[in-house]
């Protein structure tokens, strides 16, 4: 029997032959001997072994007979499987067919339930629990231990979203391994020895007092973004989480397979509901993806949808001025007069939450039943530039760069503009991995190490925001022929950022074609990929069509059953918002664009004022939808089928988790005002818009043609500003976890040690940047960045772009005190 695991993009595996159970196989060379066991069919107990971590041999629960080692000489007493590597002629006896393992294996299990509790009908993991089904197929019917069991204070609070139950523990160390080896937060660890042995944050868990927050005073709470996977990976249940404990049991539970809708990393998850509630989410299994970990975003951040402020039925604006309720008859056709009412001045805003159908959705309603090229997803600050980058590299492109490019080896990735720790976790856990196999190196052009960085060993190439195409072009000359001369392969992953840098999405270009690199964009919203290939831009249609190009223009019109196409290029969204404050766009569509993200969050509320016709089509209560004529309620992801396309291009389609009364997908909203304009879009539910998106296709005519601006160089006078969003922020999709958002990281300003001694700001104490517009304070400390540079997170405690109407590569004035704001 040869069992392997072919893959296209490495040599065969060097294969040794060995026996298990009398049954003879083939596996490749240093398998372990628990892996060759599952290969063939034999599943051997275990509770520290998990595929993605290194073996460790903790719970020597998959204790085997090894009769020959393959040296015609036996292992004197039972060996862990999990550990032990095959060789050639080795013969190995499972607890099928030896009376010495499977003695073994029943011994250590009644060792590891000598002073477990018998909680199981409160314990969370009842009912999906290793350690319940394997005392049952490889314990004891009975137990022989009748003395009083250890018992420990409880919870441990390991951090204000993870608590430890410490007697359930079974010191897998599975726990520890993922912290350390996974995520690079070792935040927690096995501590005392012995029968005390246990997992713990401080020095000590003995008689370990908690604070008045709930923390341990003895340690460092496990803050962690990827924290959530200890829960799940636990094979006990002693690691719980704050908001699921107690609160379900599996039986209970009905679950759905989905994709996350936080970040553009297309993470595979599985929701877990009850009678219409979701009350927990997973990680889902996908070994091309997110493998079988996600961000705690992912897992913990599900509530913002369910909240007080969730908007059930649509809401028109009375002769009074107030939002009253309303049938969807009578909302769909309000709306749809209103903005014809505005005769084809309308600007479309669809935002980046989208799916990729109901983009597709948006952009087909402006063209057909606006006619207007007025549409850009992008509620952020942009460019002209970046707009000709997604047409010309990003729209209609094959795949380009996958997660298993990220760790292959020889592989070096470029970051630009992009954090991949707080922006796209997944892609930061692939990138892990591959550094410590070594395989993989990481440079970042950036203003600083940030803890990410460090975290993957990268080098760092120091820019000045607003500078980092200069940064790369240089770094890329010099080591090109060094990177050829090894034969490596180079990666450079764009993030969204650099729309504000001048000149840099055009270095990127030029970059990749020096190092012979291949080239990926990271956006940051899950929508915002699917929004390109559906063409939500002023000058790009479906399929990755240019507007200019007539016969693009005939081609999707013979689909959509139009006459025409408009021709004519659209306004972005800052040109949107412009045109409507100054009254040149009479009506806006809204879908869910936060105000306080916009490129000026102060001329986005004057331009919701000054239209004429309002239409918000939102999940919840916000600023556009109090300033909105009329409020059409849409079904969040978790209630609505659709797909949403990852950084690499790949189509993550979910299903919806609940059936919801009366929640409608955009899609169908849109098609319904379009009906009330006497239009037919011929796309009512997902099935309709995948069928035309099939039948469209992508264009294979010319492209346009890729940005070719110089990349901004030379001084900048005054204090520089560079931000990004940090992972766990006050965005509003992280509402309604208080226990998540405590785990966030603390707000500081960071600048070089001259850059806060010449604004006489000491470490430690506060500083606050400014421009004309506004304020913000925050607690300053030292690092790496190039003096007259500060960074400060986009969104902890204030909103930069929104108090001070500056991003990245602004200038601002830092000066000492202030009061910093709380969170």
């Amino acid at each position: 029997m040869t069992v392997t695991e072919p893959d296209a993009t490495q040599t065969p595996a060097e294969l040794v032959t060995l026996t298990i159970d009398d049954v003879e196989v083939s596996v490749p060379k240093g398998s372990l001997v628990i892996r060759a066991a599952e290969l063939m069919g034999v599943e051997i107990p275990r509770f520290c072994d998990h595929p993605l971590l290194e073996p460790v041999g903790a719970c020597r629960q998959c204790l085997v007979e090894v009769t020959d080692a393959g040296n015609g000489r036996g292992f004197p007493k039972p060996q862990a499987s999990c550990t032990l590597e095959v060789a050639p002629g080795m013969v190995v006896k499972t607890q099928v067919t030896s009376a010495v393992a499977e003695k073994a294996q029943h011994g250590t299990m009644e060792f590891l339930l000598l002073n477990h509790p018998l909680d199981c009908p409160v314990c969370d993991k009842g009912g999906e629990c290793p350690l319940q089904n394997q005392a049952m197929s490889h314990g004891r019917g009975e137990t022989r231990f009748v003395e009083t069991k250890r018992t420990f204070p409880k919870p441990y609070v390991v951090s204000e979203q993870v608590l430890l139950d410490r007697e359930r523990c079974v010191l897998c160390a599975r726990c520890t391994r993922f912290s350390e080896q996974i995520a690079g937060d070792p935040f927690i660890a096995l501590v005392e020895r012995g029968a005390r042995q246990q997992i713990g944050i401080g020095p000590s868990t003995e008689e370990t007092s908690v604070d008045a927050t709930g923390l341990a005073e003895n340690g460092q709470p496990f803050h962690s973004y990827f924290s959530g996977n200890t829960i799940q990976i636990c094979p006990v249940g002693a690691l719980t989480s704050a908001d699921y404990r107690f609160r379900a049991r599996p039986f209970d539970l009905v679950s759905t397979p989905s994709v996350a809708e936080h970040d553009a990393c297309g993470s595979a998850i599985r929701v877990d509901h009850r009678r219409g509630k979701v009350m927990r989410r997973l990680a889902g299994d996908d070994p091309e993806v997110n493998e079988e970990w996600i961000t705690d975003k992912d897992r913990f951040a599900f509530t913002w949808s369910s909240g007080d402020d969730r908007l059930r039925t649509p809401l028109v604006r009375n002769e009074a001025g107030e939002l009253e309720p309303a049938s969807w008859p009578a909302a769909l056709a309000i709306a749809a007069r209103g903005l014809q009412a505005a005769d084809g001045k309308v600007g479309v805003l669809p935002g980046g939450r989208l799916t990729y159908e109901d983009a597709f959705a948006y952009s087909m309603f402006a063209r057909v039943a606006l006619r207007t090229n007025d549409i850009d997803f992008r509620s952020r600050p942009h460019s002209k530039e970046e707009a000709a980058f997604l047409a010309s590299v990003v729209a209609a492109s094959p795949p380009a760069v996958t997660y298993a490019d990220l760790e292959a080896r020889g592989t070096t990735v470029v970051l630009v503009g992009l954090e991949p720790e707080d922006e796209a976790g997944a892609v930061f856990l692939r990138l892990r991995k591959g550094v410590r196999a070594g395989h993989t190196r990481v440079v970042s052009i950036g203003s600083h190490t940030s803890r990410g960085l460090a975290k993957l060993g990268g080098e760092l190439v120091s820019a000045v925001p607003g500078r980092e195409g200069a940064a790369l072009e240089s770094w890329a000359a010099a080591a090109q022929n060094s990177v050829h001369e090894k034969g490596g392969r180079v990666v450079v992953l764009a993030g969204e950022r650099l729309a504000t840098s001048d000149g840099a999405l055009s270095a990127v270009v030029r970059a990749a074609e020096v190092l012979g690199a291949r080239l990926a964009w990271v956006p940051r919203r899950a929508g915002d990929r699917g929004a390109v290939e559906a063409g939500c831009l002023p000058t790009l249609l479906p399929g990755g069509r240019p507007v200019s190009d007539a016969e693009a223009r005939a081609d999707l019109a013979a689909v959509w059953g139009v006459r025409s196409v408009p021709g004519r290029a659209g306004r972005d969204t800052a040109g949107i918002i412009a045109a409507a404050a100054d009254h040149k766009l009479r009506a806006l569509v809204v879908g869910g664009v936060e105000v306080a993200d916009l490129p000026d969050p102060a001329k986005g509320r004057a331009a919701l004022e000054a239209a004429d016709f309002v239409v918000s089509l939102e999940v919840r209560e916000s600023e556009v939808t109090r300033a909105a004529d009329v409020v059409l309620p849409v079904a969040p992801p978790v209630e609505k089928p659709g797909t949403f396309l990852n950084w690499e291009g790949r189509r993550r389609p979910f299903e919806a988790v609940m059936q919801v009364p009366g929640s409608l997908s955009d899609l169908r909203v849109l098609a319904g005002i379009a009906e009330e304009m006497g239009v037919a879009t011929g796309i009512r539910t997902v099935s309709d818009a995948r069928r035309m998106i099939s039948e469209i296709g992508a264009w294979d005519g010319d492209r346009a043609a890729a940005p070719d601006l110089a990349a901004a160089d030379g001084p900048t006078k005054g204090v520089v500003l560079d931000t990004w969003h940090q992972m766990i922020d006050d965005g509003r999709g992280q509402d309604g976890q208080a226990h998540y958002r405590a785990t966030a990281r603390r707000s500081v300003l960071k600048a070089s040690q001259a850059t806060l001694e010449a604004a006489g700001v000491e470490p430690g104490s506060v500083a606050t940047i400014a421009t004309k517009a506004g304020r913000a304070s925050f607690v300053a400390e030292a690092a790496d960045l190039p003096d007259g540079v500060v960074w400060a997170p986009a969104n902890n405690g204030v909103n930069l772009r929104d108090a001070l109407g500056a991003g990245p590569g602004d200038v601002v004035t830092l000066t000492p005190g202030g009061e910093v704001a709380p969170r």
